[in-house]
């Protein structure tokens, strides 16, 4: 029997799905050696237009006249130093993004009006504005312990941290708030019948439940964080983008100094994506309610 078109395409998303770890990385292939085949068929013989640019990724392993260490560890300290300021800033702002949210939902009308000015206040501001207010001009509205301990600290590192966190704290709050009115209500009405307080309602018994759930935009907002980081470049952290910076001006190979760093990204991104995917598949969907 004779199958139509949009059988055909039905069963191709269908081996898509299940085949995932073979199908991404062959599309990705057939695309690269298309987009090849169309250089050299169409542009350089129909068009006749040729790229002058010589690539060189040896770059990479050439010496730099400072210190004689390659390109390429270069580019690996900027990678970790990316990861590092990713991480702490992730766990502190999920911290911060929980005691926002419970703070939100509490019944005193102060708190929910601070936390709300907050979650406004740094979700519709732009992140590079935040960094440069933090590194420029908080010093001095800080606390002179706060002062000191960032002193003692890589200053520019510390406050980059500082901005990633109090930005991405008020849209994981945002979503860890979603994440608590999900949970029936009558769970809190059972807790609190149970002689729990309300915080104690909030640590026993809704915030497991409500984390589980927004795990997937949890992670969604990492990934968010982890590009975000490019932006401390602005104060001076040397992590991907300034390392970029870096090999592009004592090298004078722009293309492969910054592609070489966006494929770093992308796979980050990939490797979360795909994170989200498998919890996806197999937490959340036995969640109901």
């Amino acid at each position: 029997m004779k199958r139509t078109p949009r059988e055909l395409f039905i069963e191709f998303r269908l081996w898509t799905e299940s085949h995932k770890r073979i199908a991404y990385p062959l599309f990705i292939g057939v695309a690269l050696i298309l987009a090849y085949l169309v250089y050299r068929l169409v542009i350089t013989r129909l068009l006749n237009i040729h790229i002058s640019y010589n690539f060189d990724f040896s770059v990479f392993l050439r010496q730099r006249l400072t210190d004689k260490s390659t390109y390429l560890s270069l580019l690996l300290w900027g990678f970790l130093t990316t990861l590092r300021i990713s991480a702490i800033s992730i766990v502190l702002a999920m911290v911060l993004g929980t005691i926002i949210a419970v703070l939100k939902l509490s019944k005193i009308k102060v708190l929910v009006f601070l936390s709300s000015a907050y979650i406004e206040f740094f979700r519709n501001t732009p992140l590079l504005i935040q960094i440069f207010i933090w590194y420029f001009g908080s010093d001095p509205f800080l606390p002179q312990v706060v002062k000191d301990w960032i002193y003692s600290q890589n200053i520019e590192f510390a406050y980059g941290v500082i901005a990633l966190s109090t930005y991405t704290a008020a849209f994981i709050a945002e979503e860890i708030r979603a994440g608590i009115q999900s949970i029936p209500r009558e769970q809190m009405e059972a807790a609190r019948s149970q002689g729990f307080t309300f915080l104690e309602s909030m640590r026993y018994v809704i915030l497991p439940q409500a984390f589980r759930i927004v795990v997937p935009p949890l992670i969604n907002q990492s990934l968010n964080l982890v590009k975000n980081s490019s932006l401390v470049m602005a104060i001076g952290v040397v992590e991907l983008t300034h390392v970029a910076r870096i090999i592009e001006a004592e090298t004078s190979r722009v293309f492969e100094a910054f592609s070489m760093v966006t494929l770093i990204y992308l796979a980050l991104s990939l490797v979360i994506s795909f994170a989200i995917n498998q919890y996806n598949r197999r937490f959340l969907r036995y969640i109901k309610y």
